[in-house]
């Protein structure tokens, strides 16, 4: 029992992982149909964000918020810069993050240096759940990712602007002719996608080493969450995010970690190719 239930709980520390990282690439992706190849370092700047806000004598409590900020604000610089201007050239795209990424690793090679930088969690107590002793900040993180997802759901459903991102998802043509402003709704987008992966660093970053190519774990693992869920879905994120999460964490109980991530990836592809709308349309 007790290592059922550690199974279950390391299943939903990574799926929590994945689905904040997930979520903001499943409203750039599923929006705008950009492959944005610089997503994880997007991750690896707010991992970053919360390096330098501790280091300055700040808390993680400030990081979580400043991160935040920091991933709008380059984001929606990189969208009027780059990204608005390749709309309709997707290899373009493609091969423009894919530079972005690499300019993005080297500017924080430059700044931070090559070397892992330490960062703290919030507390570092264990508490006992179901007869097991797991690390709080651990389950902090599920809650929070939770908590995230169900504000997003609620903002796309209910806010002016989820109406608006709906409405370009649907038929940005139509959407233009009544009065959406697309090209805004595309610069909130992915500013608003880039934040929840500088938000996911921020969380991400007391587990494992931050450093500049921290983001590149996660940015494949996070493009099958996406597919496997839906593209465009927020729902779908969620069961994307349970199938590669769960199936990772039950499989690396018996093989290596690279055996296992692998082994996930392998079933994405063949689930993609035969259900290419994802297990939750959007």
């Amino acid at each position: 029992m007790p290592d059922i239930v550690s199974l279950c709980l390391n299943a939903l520390t990574l799926m929590s992982i994945l689905m904040l990282v997930a979520l903001g690439l499943a409203i750039i992706y599923g929006l705008m149909g950009i492959i944005n190849l610089s997503h994880g370092e997007f991750v690896t700047i707010g991992a970053y964000t919360l390096f330098t806000v501790q280091a300055a004598g700040g808390s993680f409590w400030l990081a979580l918020v400043v991160a935040p900020v920091v991933g709008y604000l380059l984001g929606t610089v990189l969208e009027i810069a780059v990204i608005r201007r390749l709309y309709d050239r997707p290899i373009s795209t493609i091969l423009a993050t894919w530079g972005l990424s690499l300019i993005l690793q080297q500017a924080i090679i430059l700044t931070y240096g090559a070397a892992p930088r330490p960062v703290t969690a919030p507390f570092e107590a264990s508490v006992q759940v179901f007869g097991i002793t797991y690390p709080a900040y651990r389950l902090f993180l599920i809650v929070f990712a939770f908590a995230v997802m169900a504000a997003c759901v609620l903002v796309f459903r209910k806010s002016p602007f989820g109406l608006d991102v709906r409405a370009v998802i649907q038929n940005a043509g139509m959407a233009r002719a009544l009065g959406v402003n697309a090209e805004r709704v595309y610069r909130r987008a992915f500013a608003s996608g880039a934040a929840l992966a500088a938000l996911a660093g921020v969380l991400i970053a007391p587990l494992v080493a931050v450093t500049a190519l921290m983001g590149v774990n996660y940015l494949a693992r996070s493009f099958f969450v996406v597919l496997v869920g839906g593209a465009g879905s927020i729902p779908g994120v969620i069961a994307g995010s349970a199938f590669v999460g769960g199936l990772e964490s039950l499989l690396s109980t018996t093989v290596p970690i690279t055996v296992a991530q692998a082994s996930v990836l392998i079933l994405a592809v063949v689930i993609v190719r035969f259900r290419p709308q994802g297990l939750v349309p959007a």
